[in-house]
């Protein structure tokens, strides 16, 4: 299954579709909401992109991250700002998690607030898997 924070799953379906992605479930809900729509470890692998946690919403790409972990039996993977990896592998590795970064890149993000100044900003993102196995 796959937990969908968005207002649509459209791209989503998309994109399995293009890659030929079978036997996935998509599930629109509040993800940081304690529910009783899941229980714990109800899921193999998560893969998401989070906000990033700042201005308004300061932490609240950790109460994704931690969810995440509560809710899969399997690794989690997440998109993160790579400012924040020494803080994330650290709070992780002390909670017995294993992290490693994937993939760095740069995420275009647009003007959609009015505090963004800039028409556009390039953010340094990593693409990072935890788990409990280090494999």
């Amino acid at each position: 299954a796959v937990v969908s924070t968005q207002s649509t799953g459209e791209d989503l379906t998309e994109n399995l579709s293009e890659f030929e992605i079978e036997n996935v479930d998509v599930v629109q809900c509040d993800i940081t909401s304690p529910s009783s729509l899941f229980r714990e470890h109800c899921f193999d692998t998560a893969i998401m992109n989070p906000p990033f946690g700042t201005k308004n919403n300061e932490g609240i790409d950790m109460e994704f991250l931690d969810r995440a972990l509560c809710l899969c039996r399997g690794a989690v993977y997440s998109f993160h700002k790579t400012s924040t990896r020494d803080f994330i592998t650290r709070r992780m590795e002390g909670m017995g998690y294993h992290v490693a970064v994937l993939a760095e890149m740069k995420f275009s993000i647009p003007q959609m607030y009015k505090m963004h100044r800039q028409r556009e900003v390039l953010v340094a993102v990593d693409f990072i898997r935890v788990s409990r196995d280090p494999t």
